[in-house]
Formats: structure tokens, sequence, C-alpha cells
């Protein structure tokens, strides 16, 4: 088997065909996320907590040798949490979704079943050794 065939035969299997599209779609979902958080969410906690932009935040460590200013950018890394938070839990939220979709309908639980003649007859002496005490 040529190099050539064996490529297309591992190529064209349906796993990694169907990972492909995941990590197209994914990537793409990715993108929603981190703009629904940059371009959303963010603006709006940044206001109600007056008007402070996360990537802005930065503590100034001092100067390099070549006079520019050394950062420690806090901000963008708060924001990277924040992002991942947030494509996590709606990756929660659409894994949940879809899980709910893939279970079965619970069938309602069947009625127990009848007693065998021999169940009822030992009930019943049962009950009479009750009784007669």
């Amino acid at each position: 088997m040529s190099i050539a065939s064996e490529f297309k035969e591992f190529a064209m299997k349906g796993n990694v065909v169907d990972m492909a599209v995941g990590v197209v779609v994914g990537a793409a979902f990715g993108k929603i996320v981190s703009s629904l958080v940059g371009d959303v969410i963010t603006p709006v906690l940044g206001k109600l907590i007056g008007g402070v932009s996360f990537s802005n935040l930065a503590v100034d460590l001092g100067a390099d040798p070549k006079g520019l200013p050394v950062l420690l950018k806090y901000g963008v890394f708060l924001q990277s949490i924040f992002d991942f938070l947030v494509i996590a839990f709606v990756l929660f939220l659409a894994l949940r979704g879809i899980n709910r979709l893939k279970k079965p309908a619970s069938a309602p639980a069947a009625a127990p079943p009848a007693p065998t003649p021999e169940q009822v007859l030992l009930t019943e002496i049962r009950d009479a050794l009750r009784a007669g005490r």
C-alpha cells in the first residue's frame, strides 16, 4: 500500500473528518464567544464598576534599558480568565442542552407485576397467623 493511499484511508475515516469539523466549528464558536465577552459583557461590566477598562489595568515596573516602560498587564490576564470562564459556561450550557436532546424520553413506570398464586397464598397465611395471635 502506498503512502498516498494510506493517507487517504486515514483522512477519510469518520472520526478524523468529524474531529476536523469540530475544530473548525469550535474555532468559529470561540470567536463568537470572545466577541460576546469583549464587545458586550466587558464594557457593561467596566461601566458598572466605574468606567474601568480591564485591558488598561497595569502596574508600571519602571523602564527597560531603552527607556520604554515595562508594564505588568494584569488587566489583560483578568480579561483572558473572564473569557475562559464565559466560554466554559456557554459550552457547559450547550453540552447540557445537547445531552438532554440525546436522552430518550423515559417511559412511565410500569405497574408492578401481579402477585403469583404462591405469593397470594403466603400473604393469606401470614395475615391469618397475625390475626390468630
